[in-house]
């Protein structure tokens, strides 16, 4: 068997020294398309209730709650029902903003 047809074998079929061999050749097995993808694109990180939002802020359960009471991160908060779901960035960026004060 050739390292091309081993390069197409799923590895759950493959024998241990084939894997072995096909790992020591340097041969790279991916199943990740090839295309060239644009990185510029950020991918949105979500936290999901209040558990989510004191994780975030690090900060305890009571604190989360006035937290996202004081209407500071509304914008990043989308919540259906009892479903609460916050923007991480957006509510670290709402968060970090001055707003008034003495």
């Amino acid at each position: 068997m050739n390292i091309n047809d081993l390069k197409e074998k799923p590895i759950w079929q493959m024998t241990g020294e084939e894997f072995l061999y096909l790992q020591q050749s340097g041969a790279v097995v991916s199943n990740a398309p090839t295309t060239i993808t644009d990185t510029t694109t950020t991918v949105k990180r979500h936290v999901y209730g209040i558990v989510g939002i004191a994780k975030l802020f690090g900060c305890s359960l009571p604190t989360a709650n006035r937290i996202k009471k004081s209407g500071k991160i509304d914008k990043a908060i989308t919540q259906i029902g009892r479903k609460i779901i916050v923007d991480a960035e957006l509510a670290l960026e709402l968060a970090g903003r001055k707003t008034g004060g003495r």
